[in-house]
């Protein structure tokens, strides 16, 4: 426990400077010297009941310019002033620790003030400026990148991060992008054409330039955006960045979070956590604002309220080839993560769905590690969490269930059944119907009318009314898809609707029906009496669909916000 430290390296050159430990104070503000143009935190040593380590960078009227989060999971942090448009002289570092025996006396012990240990070689002239840093470190970087390309020419296939689940490894070394090179190489998931096996959305060559955090449609010549950067190393973002995987989990009628996700590159989110307020459609970067360990950067994985208990279920997902099993509970009133110690077994799972009745968690089918040399599989079982016991356990289920399968839907309709559509399992994706009766505990096969949606999986679903659900977008193998559909349980009908905001292809996006403050004058000026539900309107009515997120399969990845009224989706069809 004392070997744990937090240090600072301040300059290119400068050595690096403890700041915190497990014992003595828990605050420190350092002002960083006008030369420096690069600050670096991280930890060092086991963190043992440390929780997080929260810093900001502040400017002279100790506003702040950025703010970061060190964790167990994330344990270094850089700021560079060639990307910190409001990086001016008179900046402070500020870092506090969060837990471990740390006393009270020591929490109200006044901030540390500690000065910046400055090193200059002999032979180092004056610093240089701004502009010139910036074009060093990029020729450095596409130096680096140079070599490393053409060191694993040489060695061999480099190991790819985060092969999509179930998804065939890409034999051949990606080759360097040729200037000129056509967008179509620039895949979130590569062609059905290009192998018989259906590959993963992570197989994707290491030099894709993508459009990152892009709001459709803009000019492909923009490979740079700032919403593409991370608080880490910008200024504090107003929006998150481009993103696919990730989780969007409405709490009330107001307020949805945001947790998860890769972008461009196929790196994790260093934004990863979100809040979203539907009164104006702003965003409020909240990792920062809750306390405890939070869950470690991935995809894949499923976020569920539940409104009885006011807490939120993180569970299973993927990063690299890390697989998980574990729970994780956000408390909305305290604002507090806690990690789930369950009894019972469930296997590593990512791309599965998870659904909430009376008060348990029903998570079905996703795709699971196997040793090798045996690829990947998906699982055609149903696992059942009761947070009361913090138990897995599962059920007995009769008739006739969906075969294995994973980045499929699943909506709770009339809470007493669920509806289960399409997903995928090497080399097949599906569209077929399956519903499961919760009393019964009997899965039975949908036999449905009219033109049902291609085959797909990684689509967007949402509950529209008691009786119609919506599927949008989704990825067939080849391509990303931009159509939609409505179902009606009543009459097992499909319609294909067609609406300008759905119309960008999407996969691994999300899709959710909020109250938008509109729409809730409107409501309390006819019902005042009545209470806005979760699905966006009062005593069941529709309310507005918000879709974030998701990759076109062309390099995009979308930090776009779109919303589009429930009633113009349903006098669609």
């Amino acid at each position: 426990m004392g070997d744990f430290g937090v240090y600072a390296v301040f300059g290119e050159n400068g050595p690096p400077q403890k700041l915190l430990g497990a014992e003595g104070s828990c605050r420190v503000s350092v002002a960083v010297p006008p030369t420096v143009r690069q600050v670096v935190l991280f930890s060092s040593g086991p963190w043992g009941q440390m929780i997080c380590v929260n810093a900001e960078l502040n400017d002279a009227d100790r506003i702040p310019i950025t703010i970061g989060k060190l964790t167990p999971y994330n344990k270094c942090l850089s700021w560079e002033q060639w990307e910190e448009e409001t990086w001016m002289d008179s900046v402070t570092l500020k870092v506090s620790l969060e837990g471990g025996n740390l006393s009270e006396a020591d929490r109200s012990e006044p901030e540390l003030i500690l000065a910046v240990k400055e090193y200059t070689p002999k032979d180092m002239g004056p610093p240089l400026a701004a502009r010139e840093l910036k074009g060093k470190r990029k020729r450095g970087r596409m130096a680096e990148e140079d070599d490393k390309k053409e060191a694993t020419k040489a060695g061999g296939e480099e190991e790819e991060e985060n092969v999509c689940p179930n998804g065939a490894r890409e034999k051949n070394t990606p080759k360097r992008k040729v200037k000129g090179q056509p967008r179509s190489s620039q895949k979130l998931f590569n062609s059905g054409a290009e192998t018989t096996k259906m590959k993963g959305a992570a197989n994707v060559p290491e030099e894709t330039q993508g459009i990152v955090g892009r709001t459709p449609p803009q000019s492909a010549a923009r490979t740079k955006s700032r919403q593409a950067k991370t608080p880490t190393h910008t200024a504090p973002l107003l929006s998150p960045s481009g993103r696919w995987g990730q989780t969007l989990c409405p709490i009330d009628a107001q307020t949805a979070i945001l947790i998860g996700g890769q972008g461009a590159r196929m790196q994790f989110c260093k934004d990863p956590m979100w809040k979203l307020c539907t009164e104006d459609l702003s965003w409020v970067a909240a990792e920062t604002l809750a306390e405890g360990p939070t869950p470690e950067g991935r995809i894949g994985h499923t976020s569920i309220y539940d409104p009885e208990s006011r807490r939120i279920f993180v569970f299973g997902g993927s990063k690299n080839k890390k697989w998980f099993n574990d729970v994780h509970i956000l408390d909305t009133q305290s604002w507090r993560w806690s990690m789930v110690e369950a009894q019972g077994k469930v296997p590593p799972l990512a791309y599965h769905s998870c659904s909430l009745f009376r008060g348990e968690l029903f998570v079905l089918g996703g795709v699971f590690p196997r040793p090798n040399p045996e690829p990947d599989g998906c699982s055609d079982s149903l696992y059942i969490f009761d947070p009361n016991l913090s138990i897995w356990y599962q059920p007995i289920v009769t008739g006739d269930g969906p075969s294995p399968r994973s980045g499929h839907s699943a909506c709770v309709m009339q809470e007493r059944k669920i509806y289960v559509f399409g997903g995928w399992d090497t080399p097949v994706c599906y569209n077929d119907m399956y519903m499961l009766d919760l009393g019964l505990m009997e899965f039975s096969a949908v036999k449905t009318f009219g033109k049902a949606p291609s085959p797909r999986s990684w689509h967007g679903s949402v509950v529209l009314s008691d009786t119609k659900f919506l599927i949008h977008g989704g990825y067939n193998g080849n391509n990303a898809l931009s159509d939609a559909f409505v179902f009606d349980i009543d009459t097992s009908t499909w319609t294909e609707v067609a609406l300008p905001q759905l119309s960008v292809p999407r996969a691994g996006h999300s899709v959710i029906a909020m109250a938008t403050a509109g729409r809730r004058r409107r409501l309390s000026e006819e019902e005042d009496d009545e209470d806005v539900d979760m699905s966006g309107g009062v005593s069941g009515r529709p309310g507005t669909l918000l879709v974030f997120g998701g990759g076109d399969n062309e390099g995009n990845f979308y930090s776009d916000l779109t919303t589009v009224a429930v009633d113009d989706v349903l006098a669609a069809v």
